[in-house]
Parts: C-alpha cells; sequence; structure tokens
C-alpha cells in the first residue's frame, strides 16, 4: 500500500508474528472492506492494495464476538467521551482480558486508565496494572 499505510502494515505484521488473540464484532468484517472500497474509489489506493492488505490481514487469527456488555459500553463511551463503536472494542478488551489493537490516541488513553494492555505499530504497551 501507499506510504500513509505503513503503520497498519506493520501493526498486523507484530500482531501476526507475536501470535496475540485477537476479538472483533461481527461488523468488522464490513467495515473494513467498506474502508477499503472508498478509499478505492477516492484514488487513495487501487484494487491491489486492498488485495494485499485483506492478504496481510488474514495472518491474524481473530474471533469475532457477538455479545457486548451493553451497560460497560454506555459507560465508557460517556466516561472516556469514546464513540459507542470504540467504546465496544475496549470493553471487549477488558472482557476477554486481549490487548487492544489501535491507533487512536484517546482509545489508547482510555485503554490505559481501564487497565488494557495495547498494541501499536510494532510496540506493546502495558496500561495500568489489573
Amino acid at each position: 500500500m501507499t506510504l500513509k499505510y505503513d503503520r497498519v502494515d506493520t501493526l498486523i505484521a507484530s500482531l501476526a508474528k507475536l501470535g496475540v488473540r485477537l476479538g472483533a464484532f461481527s461488523r468488522w468484517w464490513f467495515e473494513i472492506r467498506n474502508i477499503l472500497v472508498v478509499n478505492e474509489r477516492r484514488q487513495r489506493i487501487a484494487e491491489s492494495d486492498t488485495a494485499a492488505f485483506l492478504q496481510n490481514l488474514s495472518r491474524l487469527r481473530i474471533r469475532v464476538d457477538r455479545g457486548p456488555e451493553e451497560s460497560a459500553i454506555l459507560r465508557l463511551a460517556r466516561s472516556y467521551r469514546l464513540s459507542v463503536y470504540d467504546a465496544a472494542y475496549l470493553e471487549l478488551a477488558q472482557r476477554e482480558r486481549l490487548q487492544l489493537a489501535t491507533l487512536d490516541t484517546d482509545l489508547q488513553t482510555a485503554a490505559a486508565a481501564e487497565g488494557v494492555d495495547t498494541l501499536s505499530p510494532g510496540v506493546a504497551q502495558t496500561g495500568a496494572p489489573r
């Protein structure tokens, strides 16, 4: 992919190498592909970039979660001014004791405050002790 996607590719490569457990919601599959197609339409990436990214992404073992905890998600969204989507990923990481992979600094800050470990490109960071 183009240079601006190097951080994401680095993150995926790091996660695959570490063999970490990953979780996502069923909507995630559609979100990823929609982001890629929208960026193709805007001529930010080519179809070949999409294919390469999805091939790279397939190296990860991602478990799809279908049971979010509503009250916890709303609390996190309100406490840290996160979108409900971001709060849902934080809640999933917290509930399943997973590291949270994100490039979003607000979500990283909230995760650290909640004691959830985060992963950023090439580096594992530890949140507050559990």
